[in-house]
């Protein structure tokens, strides 16, 4: 009798381990193709940038340091984002652990 059940329970956690390789799989797959369009829409985006700054400051000279300030500002933009995406992942991991805890 205890073989079957190790048989048995070694299937179960075999099937487990499969599920979670397939969620993790859909989880990458998901997150590569989420950073493909997010570059996409970066790209899209930086052109018209360039436009914008190129209709408005005509002068390569006018051009270079407003361009300098954008980079600058969007730097610090996104330093901040990141770090606050960075705080609320690691909330929502807190919380799922309590959950699963409790």
């Amino acid at each position: 009798m205890s073989k079957e059940k190790n048989k048995e329970r070694n299937k179960q956690e075999q099937e487990e381990e499969e599920k979670d390789l397939r969620i993790e799989i859909l989880e990458k797959v998901s997150g590569l193709a989420t950073a493909g369009f997010g570059l996409v829409a970066a790209l899209a985006w930086n052109d018209a940038i360039k436009a914008f700054f190129n209709h408005f400051f005509p002068k390569p000279e006018d051009n270079f340091l407003a361009l300098t300030v954008y980079a600058l500002i969007i730097t610090i933009l996104v330093v901040i984002i990141t770090v606050q995406l960075g705080r609320m992942v690691n909330l929502a991991k807190k919380q799922l652990k309590k959950v699963k805890k409790g």
